[in-house]
């Protein structure tokens, strides 16, 4: 692994570097260039002006690792007020929710989790729209798997999230490229071991092509979330070799990085997602974003070091 990118993760779990960067009078820019801000209605403006521009988007309230259960049901009653006002908005038809078990209850037991997700299934379908279960560290891999599968029996339509460093991932691929299927694949930004996942960014790279052609050789309806544009330009290929038309699979990308990029894409006709984080819980979301590309943390350190 890249030293700076294990560094990087290191400060995610570091209460005092957290503490640090927390309350430092880092400039909103920093923030706002990943994160729309940090209120529902913050996301809301953010999704209206995506949604503007041809693009699709799916939310992420941010929080992880809820130990208490005050906390899980603040997290499900914000993904609810969530909901109400995107479909009072008329933007539920573009936009859906990401969800982290964790957020909800996961380390509470599964059923907590299974039950905080279930309500905000069942709100997402009263407004006309669906969720998908972000995935998190390969500790929990096999407890969300779990937790999908029973949403699935009620709400079929909520998307699953595949990281291409777990050297499992191939099989996680292949068993869940069934009709209807929803799957976002994505590389991954937690620190993990090495005989859980791939250590090289190669490595990474030829994982993730292999699990784009399962997907795509499969009936379900794959979600590819990368900024690479290699890998962009593979997806596009590979989608061509097996018959997939645009809309039957979508490109997602990150808020904040490569606009450009994605609005070319959608101009382009194909479906593309953006993953909008909002919320004050931002500082473990924001170390992942930096070590995904470490290039990013010059621009966050000279704001760290603006006083305002």
């Amino acid at each position: 692994m890249n030293p700076l990118r294990s560094l990087i993760l290191a400060a995610a779990d570091n209460d005092a570097v957290r503490r640090a960067v927390a309350g430092a009078p880092v400039s909103r820019d920093v923030v706002r260039r990943f994160v729309a801000g940090e209120t529902t209605a913050d996301a809301i403006s953010a999704t209206r002006a995506l949604v503007a521009d041809g693009l699709s988007v799916t939310l992420d309230h941010l929080g992880e690792d809820t130990r208490d259960r005050a906390t899980a049901e603040r997290t499900v009653g914000a993904y609810l007020e969530l909901l109400d006002l995107l479909h009072a908005e008329g933007l539920a038809r573009h936009a859906e929710v990401s969800v982290k078990l964790s957020a909800v209850g996961q380390a509470l037991g599964e059923d907590a989790a299974l039950t905080g997700a279930s309500r905000i299934c069942a709100a997402a379908e009263q407004c006309g729209t669906t969720v998908t279960l972000d995935m998190e560290d390969h500790t929990t891999t096999d407890s969300t798997l779990r937790v999908l599968a029973e949403l699935r029996r009620t709400w079929p339509s909520v998307g699953a999230v595949l990281q291409a460093y777990l050297r499992r991932t191939g099989d996680d691929c292949l068993a869940l490229a069934g009709p209807g299927s929803r799957v976002r694949l994505c590389k991954g930004a937690y620190a993990e071991p090495a005989d859980v996942a791939f250590a090289s960014p190669h490595e990474v790279d030829l994982n993730y092509v292999r699990c784009v052609n399962a997907l795509l050789a499969g009936d379900g309806y794959p979600m590819f979330a990368t900024h690479d544009p290699r890998l962009v330009e593979i997806v596009g290929e590979r989608a061509r070799w097996y018959g997939r038309e645009p809309g039957t699979y979508e490109h997602q990308m990150l808020y904040g990085i490569r606009p450009v990029e994605q609005t070319r894409l959608a101009a382009q006709g194909h479906v593309v997602r953006v993953y909008v984080p909002y919320g004050r819980q931002w500082y473990g979301y924001l170390m992942r974003r930096l070590a995904e590309r470490p290039a990013n943390s010059a621009f966050f350190l000279r704001a760290l070091a603006t006083r305002s």
